[in-house]
């Protein structure tokens, strides 16, 4: 078969063809009368050996190797295909991100490019200084896509970088809720809590909503700061967990600022009181904590909670008595 022939069944060009032959990846040993290549049906196999080979990203010298050389074991070899073609996919999938973030920010012309590119770069470099910079210029220079800042506050780990991408997220508003949502659901413990902390600094009745469903969530870091932030949002749903952070002694002074934030309604006031007053009496609790609950009922007005103090007074656990007889000294003072 001649080479034209070859080249139209083989879909291979005759350039190609002919490179092959000066590698020695093929040698048609057959001429025509008139001194044309030749080539037998084991030349034909061969080259669709080869094109099988470099479609696995084979280098034309591998191809030679892993076809001449009897001693040539091709796990070494795929193994360092398959590294190679992760790092391809990784660097492809990083330019396809880059393209799509500055897409999503509806450049007007070059100049709006570069400067989102710019924001993108110093969004990840690794210098503090220069991510909190971009964090800041986000928010009120150029419009960077949301996906980069949850991107960016979920993988933060300087706190003044952090706070700077949150305040950056809260001006976008609802945008970025889905992604700092699923953040909350995340595998990775750090990741968690840098979403719900994002989330929580995001007004609106969507961000408290989210908030809301992270109060059911498995991880208590999770579950503590969406209470606290739900608290000065005026969701009772909040209250178990606030009182349990005060039992617990964690942000317990925290957790009875939003106990007061909440009570500023006076149905839920007496609700609070209750809880507070019924966890008092509880057998298990220790002395510290009743006296962290104990202060915890100064936010809390009410006519219930004036009985409680008051009973306190008297309690058997003298830090208890004294820290209820100062709250009610304060009060009447009032």
């Amino acid at each position: 078969m001649l080479i034209g022939d070859v080249a139209r069944r083989s879909g291979v060009s005759a350039r190609m063809l002919r490179h092959y032959e000066s590698l020695g990846l093929v040698r048609p040993m057959g001429r025509t009368e008139a001194g044309y290549r030749e080539y037998s049906s084991e030349d034909i196999r061969r080259i669709f050996h080869i094109e099988s080979l470099r479609s696995l990203g084979l280098s034309l010298s591998e191809v030679g190797r892993a076809l001449d050389d009897p001693d040539f074991k091709p796990a070494e070899l795929v193994d360092d295909l398959i590294r190679q073609t992760r790092e391809r996919i990784a660097r492809e999938t990083e330019l396809l991100t880059r393209l799509r973030r500055i897409d999503a920010a509806e450049p007007a012309d070059w100049e709006d490019v570069l400067k989102v590119v710019a924001l993108l770069q110093a969004l990840g470099s690794e210098s503090v200084g220069r991510r909190q910079r971009g964090a800041l210029s986000s928010a009120v220079e150029v419009p960077v896509p949301v996906e980069a800042l949850v991107e960016a506050a979920l993988s933060e780990t300087d706190p003044n970088v952090a706070g700077a991408l949150r305040w950056a997220l809260a001006r976008s508003g609802d945008d970025g809720l889905a992604l700092l949502a699923e953040g909350i659901g995340s595998p990775v413990a750090e990741v968690r809590k840098r979403a719900v902390q994002s989330v929580a600094e995001i007004p609106g009745g969507k961000a408290t909503a989210v908030l809301q469903d992270a109060l059911n969530n498995s991880d208590i870091v999770v579950r503590r700061c969406a209470a606290l932030a739900l608290g000065t949002r005026g969701v009772a749903d909040a209250i178990p967990t606030l009182i349990d952070m005060i039992v617990e002694d964690t942000n317990d002074a925290d957790a009875a600022d939003a106990l007061s934030a909440l009570a500023s309604d006076p149905a839920l006031a007496e609700q609070i009181a209750t809880r507070l007053v019924d966890c008092l009496a509880h057998s298990t609790i220790g002395s510290s904590a009743r006296r962290r609950l104990t202060e915890a009922l100064a936010g809390i007005p009410g006519i219930t909670t004036s009985r409680a103090l008051a009973d306190l007074s008297h309690d058997e656990d003298r830090a208890v008595a004294l820290t209820a007889t100062y709250i009610l000294g304060l009060r009447n003072a009032r």
